[in-house]
């Protein structure tokens, strides 16, 4: 096992299973290793129900979490959760929560199911050469299932903003057109709107609304696409005039189908949980890489198509602020893209995997997809895919799609037929390897996986692996925060000076209980000009007044709200709590601008980081994790730059060493070849001495003969021993250059560059207060 171990853990290899006998269909001794750089390439699994298909796509996961790679997985099934279910240990009662329902249906008691489990996943997991502890390496690894929609798994804030998408794509036209286009017909998929982007009112309407509104820096929420579908903040649209192209009555049915969605029970899940931020979503606070599982088998077709066109947009937009890479970065994997990415249709979520699939290679993305046929994949992708894993078909024509779809004669010893009936007997668990990275096509089954592979989760199983990973949304803690309090309402408004500005949210109960804050918006500047920064930053804070008797700013909350947009004037029938003091006396709020200002500049500073041996600083407003990551990428870089170095000066030595061997073999086989002639010379002497038909002169040259068939074995068993020192050269040499990977590994580990934080403070002057008045709020 330890010899295993030393092949396949090294940096850069995954580890899926091992190679099979194209004749017998058995399993050899052959490790079937792949670089994981390759998978840049990008990978689809083929294979029907019960192919193995799963198994597979685990392995490939595992192995890139162990390597520090994380992955995003998007399951419409529900069966990738099973990466969640680990035990280093394999003790019973682990497994008994996953076995309970096999052991219900199979009339066995739980607990002896779950001991015969545990045994069998241990044993079958070191039967392929892993043990415990590499199963622990995975445990460690952070995995999370997100259930957008729900609350089964992790919640996720998918529907308060469409994000203002970076500046990279919306400074290239192609990027944003394609961008613009995914993000609204997903929208309108989420109405059961098959858009045209050519024809589709809908569509135009929607468009023109929300790239307006990025041009202009804002970040719409899906709840005022309502209103501005009713009253968009244009007269035309192209050249004619807004009511002649979309008259007003057609678009308010328009916006009624979206306000059913919003009104919907069911959605208030999409609007709250945690941010749809890719770079949280693949790392930690620390930087190490997780698994992020987004199971949305409980959705329905227009919720799913939705959701995926939004999180693969979401992923271009992040990709877009990366740096190149040629080496695998992250994985996306989709377990069953059927529907998502057909070859004739056009659904909202192809174009931006068209994308990614062109595209992703360069950013060091890699992209897996997995499918029970072919035709489910559409043809523009195909090209961009390297690596095909295929397993068991249902049928004839299946097999022959795949031979068609990998262009008939492949590889170098493999033509059509032998294809045919090499994919006509595969096994379960055994797949048909062909990879443009490979030199030919090859057969290997799949290694133990270290999951336990339960089958699809359902929503309360998924609600316990995930019971400690939630996190309350803001509307929570806003709901608990009031609930603990108390007060008494006027139904007056309180009286201020003329000179200070109020404002009144609308409240959509109707309720009208309303609870004082000071709102403000500021502007902060950060300037170094030997680090090239100048940098503003916006800042929203707001204080509940009802709880400080002072222009305290350091209870004050961050929130981003348009304030000053709302109505200056209160509704009637609303019921208000008190003023404090301070805010009543406080005439053009001065003495509450004047001790804002202070706060700003005694608390906000451009926090940064620095690598001082890489000579590497983050940018603003970059966290501690991502500078670590760009650190720790570099670092990367920089070990295989030097790795690349070390392999192509021993290559030289190598192969010096190699035409000594082939020359030293050679001398071998040639003594071997002289010592024979001789000795058959003297044999054919002495026979005939025996039967009398030699002379003297002939014994004389036989026993010279004799003599050099002495000296030829001499020559033979120097020429073998130079043999055995060469080779005995070449592994040395390949143990040193082990030696020397090990040394480099070490020299480039982020253990040896500390990052340090450093900050930049802003002076008085570029603190500008842009707004500051009491914002009246509903009570909760």
């Amino acid at each position: 096992m330890a010899a295993m171990k030393e092949i396949y853990e090294k940096a850069g290899l995954f580890y899926l299973g091992k190679d099979v006998d194209r004749e017998s269909f058995e399993p050899t001794d052959v490790l079937t290793l792949l670089k994981s750089k390759n998978f840049t390439t990008h990978a689809a699994i083929i294979g029907m129900t019960g192919s193995g298909k799963t198994g597979l796509g685990i392995d490939i996961l595992e192995e890139a979490a162990i390597d520090n790679i994380p992955a995003i997985v998007i399951d419409p099934k529900g069966d990738m959760g099973d990466l969640c279910l680990t035990d280093p240990e394999f003790r019973a009662e682990s497994f008994l929560p996953w076995v309970r329902d096999d052991a219900e249906a199979k009339g066995e008691d739980p607990a002896e199911l779950a001991a015969k489990t545990a045994k069998m996943w241990k044993e079958g997991i070191e039967s392929w050469g892993q043990d415990s502890e590499r199963v622990a390496r995975f445990h460690r690894v952070k995995k999370r299932i997100y259930t957008p929609g729900s609350r089964a798994g992790i919640p996720i804030d998918l529907m308060s903003s469409l994000e203002i998408p970076p500046r990279e794509i919306l400074d290239d036209p192609d990027d944003l057109a394609a961008y613009l286009q995914s993000t609204v017909t997903g929208l309108l998929a989420l109405l059961d709107i098959d858009a045209d982007p050519m024809e589709s009112k809908e569509y135009i309407l929607l468009a023109q609304i929300i790239r307006r509104a990025w041009e202009a820096g804002e970040s719409p929420r899906i709840e005022t696409l309502v209103g501005q579908i009713l009253n968009p903040p244009f007269k035309k649209i192209g050249v004619l005039p807004l009511e002649s192209f979309y008259p007003e009555k057609d678009r308010f049915k328009l916006a009624t189908r979206f306000n059913s969605v919003i009104a919907s029970p069911n959605f208030v899940n999409w609007l709250s949980g945690e941010s749809l931020e890719i770079q949280k979503l693949l790392y930690d606070e620390e930087g190490k890489a997780g698994i992020a599982i987004f199971s949305i088998a409980h959705l329905g077709d227009e919720e799913r198509m939705f959701f995926v066109t939004l999180l693969l947009n979401k992923l271009i937009a992040w990709m877009r602020r990366q740096s190149g890479s040629n080496r695998l970065k992250m994985l996306l994997y989709m377990d069953e893209i059927y529907g998502f990415f057909p070859p004739v249709k056009n659904p909202p979520s192809k174009e931006p995997m068209i994308t990614l699939l062109k595209q992703a290679r360069a950013y060091g993305i890699g992209i897996v997809l997995s499918t029970q046929n072919p035709v489910d994949l559409d043809y523009k992708g195909l090209a961009n895919i390297g690596t095909w894993c295929i397993g068991r078909l249902q049928t004839t024509q299946d097999i022959e799609r795949v031979i068609d779809g990998l262009g008939g004669k492949v590889g170098s010893s493999f033509d059509r037929k032998e294809i045919a009936r090499l994919l006509a007997n595969l096994k379960k668990r055994t797949f048909f390897l062909k990879s443009a990275h490979l030199d030919d096509i090859r057969l290997f089954g799949t290694r133990w996986v270290m999951s336990y592979l339960k089958g699809p989760l359902k929503k309360e199983e998924i609600s316990s692996l995930m019971s400690g990973e939630r996190v309350a949304s803001q509307g929570e803690e806003e709901l608990r925060k009031a609930s603990k309090e108390d007060g008494s309402f006027h139904t007056q408004a309180p009286l201020l000076d003329s000179s200070v500005m109020q404002y009144f949210e609308t409240d959509p109960s109707g309720k009208n209980r309303y609870r004082p804050y000071l709102a403000a918006r500021a502007s902060v500047a950060f300037h170094d000009q030997r680090r090239g920064i100048d940098r503003e930053r916006e800042v929203d804070l707001w204080l509940d007044l009802t709880t400080v008797d002072s222009p305290d700013w350091e209870s004050a909350d961050r929130e981003t709200e348009e304030f000053d947009r709302w109505p200056a004037k209160a509704p009637r029938h609303a019921a208000f709590r008190d003023l404090p003091a301070f805010v009543l006396e406080d005439r053009g709020l001065k003495k509450s601008t004047a001790a804002l200002k202070d706060h700003l500049y005694r608390q906000e500073r451009l926090e940064l980081y620095r690598c001082r041996r890489l000579k590497m600083e983050s940018e603003p407003e970059e966290s501690e994790s991502d500078f670590r990551i760009r650190v720790q990428d570099r670092l990367e870089d920089l070990k295989d730059e030097a790795i690349e170095k070390l392999q192509e000066r021993y290559g030289k030595q190598e192969e010096r060493l190699k035409d000594q061997l082939k020359r030293a073999l050679d001398r071998v086989e040639k003594e071997q070849t002289d010592q024979t002639s001789s000795l058959i010379s003297v044999g054919a002497s002495l026979l005939g001495a025996l039967f009398g038909h030699t002379t003297a002169t002939k014994v004389s040259t036989t026993i010279n003969r004799g003599t050099r068939v002495l000296k030829e074995r001499g020559d033979l068993s120097r020429a073998q021993e130079r043999v055995e020192e060469i080779r005995e050269k070449i592994e040395n040499l390949e143990s040193e250059l082990e030696e020397k990977i090990d040394e480099i590994s070490q020299k480039y580990s982020l253990d040896q560059y500390p990052i340090e934080q450093f900050a930049i403070r802003p002076r008085k002057s570029d603190i500008q207060i842009k707004a500051l008045a009491v914002a009246w709020r509903p009570e909760l």
